[in-house]
């Protein structure tokens, strides 16, 4: 009798756990599944997002330059709403003051040189004149492009580039840059009253035997409709998956044949992924 019923409770517990486990894993394959579609979704967003950005990058870089913002708009000035801007500035540039920024071009690798420009009503504006090969580093190769009288320059509005480059720190107290940082620039060099962004000369300001300008790179990678698409194909490959796993069990009625005892196919049934209803011999 305690085997007999030994052999029922056996059964009916495997019976519960194999309902319980493709439960589970029904549910936490339906989040995963909502998951995909999420990120697919957030990707289209930013795809969105992103041809707005280029658009309005484009109509920037190409407007009539303007004046360069006033002192008294500094304080709201943002990328969102201000960077690569077509300004103009005018003053005369501090050479002794300049600093260099190591930088990689479609030149080869040198330096960019950050000049600060003196106007009017004293404020300074760091200006990127451009760039210039390692073995220009050296200001005193360069002095026929160093105007000493009052210069109109006009180039794209930049934010500043705080803390350094990629897994590089600036280092001020060596005089080593790896960012265009303005506020630790201005820090080093002893500047006041600077603005919180810099200029990225254009070409037209380029000046004989002065470094060489125009050199902005403006790209925004936009793969983001290739992730959206692999997202939403990742999320219809899982849901064909459970369609096939579970097709044939949570989602389609069982059949329970009843056998006769010690019929031919019983063990077979009893094996089988259709095995139904086994009677016990009496």
């Amino acid at each position: 009798m305690s085997g007999t019923q030994a052999a029922t409770s056996k059964p009916g517990g495997t019976r519960s756990e194999a309902v319980r486990a493709p439960l589970w894993l029904t549910a936490l394959s339906l989040i995963a599944f909502t998951v995909l579609i999420a990120l697919g979704v957030w990707q289209i967003e930013r795809r969105a997002w992103k041809l707005a950005l280029i658009d309005r990058v484009e109509q920037r870089v190409h407007a009539p330059a303007q004046p360069v913002p006033a002192p008294a708009s500094w304080p709201t000035i943002s990328a969102a709403s201000d960077e690569y801007r077509h300004v103009r500035v005018s003053g005369r540039f501090l050479h002794d003051r300049e600093t260099l920024v190591q930088a990689v071009t479609e030149e080869g690798p040198g330096y960019w040189v950050l000049t600060p420009l003196k106007r009017s009503d004293g404020t300074l504006v760091l200006i990127n004149r451009g760039f210039v090969p390692s073995e220009r580093r050296d200001a005193s190769t360069r002095r026929g492009g160093n105007p000493d009288g009052e210069v109109e320059i006009t180039g794209l509005l930049r934010m500043t580039e705080p803390k350094g480059g990629f897994l590089r720190d600036n280092a001020p107290q060596h005089n080593r840059w790896y960012s265009r940082d303005v506020a630790a620039i201005a820090a080093a060099r002893g500047l006041h009253d600077v603005a919180p962004f810099f200029l990225d000369a254009d070409a037209g300001s380029q000046i004989a035997g002065g470094p060489i300008g125009g050199l902005t790179v403006i790209r925004f990678p936009n793969n983001h409709l290739v992730y959206a698409l692999t997202w939403f194909a990742l999320a219809f490959m899982l849901a064909g998956k459970l369609f096939v796993t579970f097709g044939g069990g949570l989602f389609r009625r069982k059949r329970f044949v009843h056998e006769r005892a010690g019929g031919s196919d019983a063990v077979a049934r009893r094996t089988g992924s259709d095995a139904g209803t086994i009677v016990e011999p009496t």
